[in-house]
């Protein structure tokens, strides 16, 4: 799951230094390496060494946005046999799985490198203010919900009428906020962060994974944020309505 950004843009850095390649004695392991390549083998010229479960739960990780346990009944059981393979595999390309198997959801991330220069392979879609007022409002929803030891289950309508107080902090008429909760609200659902329940038409589950992007500490301190902001702006209000 990679729809948090951040972070501002991206500053140059040193490029990492060149390494030698190593030698390599053709003739050390190659009768070992055989016997396991003809064990695991999938397809013609596969050298690949993970079951086929894990690599297809390695595919969705990367395909993003997560796996959960629930939704993926066969992928969620070989990544956690497999998951020192796949975290190995993730990191050859700068990635690392994060994995909460409490409540059964795992996902990967740009691995925090330093200052070494590094490609990003996961897409991040930036945020909006109103959207990251939806994922604050939908973190809050997950933690009430696990209080209770149930799912958090979210109607449409009441995501809007949630994010009214908001609605003068985007300078914009009501249509046009309407709009752009509608497009908050779309962008969670592409994003997985709002899973449609079956069977209803505007009722969504929220993703056990923002438990894992939103820390308490985080959702505390955009709390204050926003509250701020509303304040602000009642604020305003009262002093606009005094003679």
């Amino acid at each position: 799951m990679n729809l948090p950004e951040w972070s501002g843009p991206g500053h140059e850095r040193d490029p990492s230094p060149a390494f030698d390649e190593p030698e390599f004695d053709a003739g050390l392991a190659s009768d070992d390496d055989a016997s396991i390549d003809a064990a695991t083998a999938l397809f013609p010229g596969d050298s690949g060494r993970l079951p086929v479960e894990a690599r297809r739960a390695l595919c969705q990780l990367l395909a993003g946005p997560s796996i959960d346990a629930q939704r993926h009944g066969r992928l969620w059981p070989a990544l956690l046999r497999s998951e020192a393979a796949i975290r190995s595999a993730l990191s050859e390309l700068f990635l690392e799985l994060v994995l909460d198997r409490e409540a059964g959801i795992a996902f990967t991330r740009q691995a925090d490198t330093g200052e070494l220069e590094t490609p990003v392979l996961l897409r991040t879609a930036p945020l909006t203010f109103i959207d990251s007022v939806l994922l604050l409002y939908l973190r809050q929803q997950l933690a009430e919900a696990d209080a209770r030891g149930l799912r958090a289950v979210v109607e449409e309508a009441q995501l809007t009428e949630a994010l009214a107080v908001y609605e003068k902090n985007l300078s914009t008429d009501r249509a046009g906020f309407v709009r752009r909760v509608a497009a908050a609200v779309q962008k969670m659902k592409d994003n997985h962060v709002l899973s449609r329940l079956r069977g209803e038409d505007e009722r969504y589950e929220v993703s056990p994974a923002l438990k894992l992007l939103f820390s308490a500490e985080d959702v505390a301190a955009l709390a204050q944020v926003y509250r701020q902001l509303r304040e602000q702006d009642e604020g305003g209000d009262e002093a606009e309505a005094a003679p």
